[in-house]
């Protein structure tokens, strides 16, 4: 699974869709954590975005986990030149040179170090707008802004996530989101002070001069005296009694989930789709109530129930911009029901489908394992959805025809044909076996002739295939006793007997 992740990340960078990449590398971190390519792969997907922070901490975990790799210094110097320690980049690529004295990409690397080293500082604009911005580049940003009931939805608006990664990419464009309240807010919180917006001005509606008049310009000191006192505290807004009523539903609806959650843990089911169902119709804006009773169905089999809440879920979501997790949940829900409902192999491509469909809302590792398993399901119905004995005996006696006639490969292609109609028949391997030494290819009729054996023990015929190849690879004590354990059912076989001979 981390493979199959890491070939899709893999893909997705070539392409140069890189946020996509780093997505499919997190999934195969998740599946293989001491895996060191991983961890490389996506510090140069995350500096391709110019997330040179997270670049950084994924390459100094490449050369920890694997310090002899000289790519990993190459990692380490392309994070620390994209966040402008032109000094550190420059030790990373030559200690990596020191590993491969060769490699192109870190010669190229330390070149452009060395270059960014001698340039001259470059000056900061007088706004500091730059300075500033560098706040923005940390992982602590994502911290703060989540902790804050203030600013924690802002993480769910496409908008707002596009500027501020507009200003991770480039901290001078600061500036050009300032008019925003949003940005205003975050910048407040980032360097801890209260900023005053336009809104809580109380000369939002004035004009203001750009030069005090002189008698503002005497009193001055007197100013900005008041302006250090603390400022009153505005008085508290009065709420209608319709928002009172729909925070008081709102609460009402959160005790019901908690209290669906309870009886879902104790497996009362019946009484905690009573408590979702309460939940939904107290307040309709949350859809994590829809989700949760769609999980309770799932337990109590009733899965058409559980994909019409999931339905509702998904496009309430869209309507409400709900969290992409929200949505994914649901589609990942209403995957595991279609996967239960499947009959067939073709029931299982709309799951595959609805999975694939989460995946794009949000990659969640429990998500990637269900469409897994529903694509080996989907596999293996097919195998016995093919199956059919009377069909693979037709197919071994065409093939049993074009080896008398010494056409091997032919006869191959009917042995094939015979297992994939019935894979439990020990003669067709013992068949294939025969064909595969005749043309020379040795390991593959070992490899069949040990699985006639593991199919049936008894037949006879399994033992002198097997005998036969470890004979023609010279391996005589193995033939030995591969001939003598096939005597222990038939003392008075021939081709056994002669086989000890030879």
């Amino acid at each position: 699974m981390a493979d199959e992740a890491k070939a899709k990340g893999n893909a997705a960078f070539s392409a140069g869709r890189f946020e996509e990449a780093a997505g499919h590398f997190s999934d195969a971190i998740a599946l293989a954590p001491a895996n060191h390519v991983l961890y490389s792969n996506r510090s140069a997907a995350l500096a391709s975005i110019h997330r040179y922070s997270d670049a950084l901490a994924d390459a100094e975990k490449t050369v920890e986990l694997k310090p002899d790799w000289a790519k990993g210094y190459s990692r380490l110097g392309a994070a620390h030149l994209g966040l402008g320690d032109a000094a550190s980049a420059a030790a990373a690529y030559e200690k990596g040179l020191a590993l491969d004295p060769s490699n192109e990409g870190l010669k190229a690397g330390l070149a452009d170090a060395k270059k960014a080293a001698a340039a001259p500082p470059r000056r900061a604009p007088s706004g500091g707008a730059d300075a500033i911005g560098q706040m923005f580049q940390g992982p602590e940003l994502w911290t703060k802004i989540a902790s804050d009931p203030a600013t924690r939805a802002y993480l769910d608006q496409p908008d707002f996530m596009q500027m501020l990664r507009e200003v991770q990419r480039n901290p001078s464009s600061l500036n050009t989101y300032l008019s925003d309240p949003r940005m205003m807010q975050v910048l407040s919180l980032m360097l801890n002070i209260k900023i005053q917006t336009p809104q809580d001005s109380d000369f939002s509606q004035s004009s203001s001069p750009s030069q005090p008049p002189p008698q503002q310009q005497k009193q001055q000191p007197e100013t900005k005296a008041r302006e250090m006192e603390p400022e009153p505290q505005p008085e508290p807004m009065e709420v209608s009694d319709e928002e009172k009523e729909r925070k008081e539903r709102k609460a009402a609806a959160l005790k019901e989930k908690e209290a669906g959650n309870a009886s879902y843990k104790k497996k009362d089911f019946e009484t905690a789709i009573q408590h979702y169902t309460k939940a939904l119709e107290l307040d309709d804006e949350d859809i994590s109530y829809l989700t949760n009773r769609a999980a309770v169905y799932i337990e109590m089999g009733k899965y058409d129930e559980c994909i019409e809440d999931c339905d509702k879920a998904v496009e309430r979501g869209r309507e409400l911009r709900a969290d992409f997790k929200m949505v994914a949940r649901a589609l990942t829900r209403k995957g595991t029901a279609l996967a239960k409902l499947a009959k067939n192999s073709k029931d299982y491509d709309i799951a595959i489908e609805t999975f694939q469909k989460a995946l794009t809302e949000h990659r969640n590792p429990d998500t990637l394992k269900r469409l897994n398993e529903a694509e080996k399901a989907k596999k293996d119905l097919e195998q016995q959805e093919y199956y059919d004995p009377k069909l693979a005996d037709e197919e071994r006696e065409k093939g049993n025809e074009m080896f008398k006639q010494q056409k091997y490969p032919e006869a191959i292609k009917h042995y094939n044909e015979a297992i994939r109609r019935n894979p439990k028949d020990a003669r067709v391997y013992s068949n294939r076996a025969a064909c595969y030494t005749k043309l020379g290819a040795m390991p593959e009729g070992l490899k069949d002739a040990e699985k006639c054996i593991e199919l049936d023990p008894t037949f006879t015929k399994g033992y002198t295939r097997k005998g036969a190849v470890q004979f023609f690879m010279k391996e005589y004590e193995k033939a030995m006793e591969t001939y003598q354990a096939g005597l222990k059912l038939d003392p008075n076989n021939q081709e056994l007997l002669d086989g000890i001979r030879r």
